[in-house]
């Protein structure tokens, strides 16, 4: 004899709740100079706070490709006071429960990208 598997009504509610719940994640990759990036990247977190409108939780990530930068950097580019300012800018300004995690990945790619990921 087989057992049917069959999820009760309230259950398979609790899933699909869940599932609306949480959208997709606003993704945005930045190219060019650094300074550049870092205003197109905080217009987009600003753009993308608009578009979220109220939410329960929002999670900001920044990802900065390290060959990317290592590029601008030999090239001359200055990557400070810009970065730091632009930090200061994002953890006081947006009202975002913590500031933006920032991940440096070892891999080539955009300069930044940003992550926006947010719950209902």
């Amino acid at each position: 004899m087989k057992a049917a598997a069959q999820a009760s009504p309230r259950a398979a509610n609790a899933k699909a709740s869940t599932a609306d719940a949480i959208a997709a994640p606003l993704v945005w990759s930045f190219e060019g100079p650094f300074a550049t990036c870092l205003a197109d990247l905080e217009d987009a977190l600003r753009r993308a706070i608009v578009q979220v409108g109220d939410v329960s939780s929002v999670a900001v990530l920044i990802e900065l490709s390290l060959p990317a930068l290592k590029r601008r950097v030999d090239a001359g580019e200055r990557i400070q006071p810009a970065w730091g300012l632009f930090l200061d800018r994002l953890a006081n300004r947006y009202g975002l429960p913590i500031p933006p995690r920032v991940r440096h990945v070892r891999t080539a790619g955009p300069l930044a990208t940003l992550v926006v990921a947010y719950r209902n």
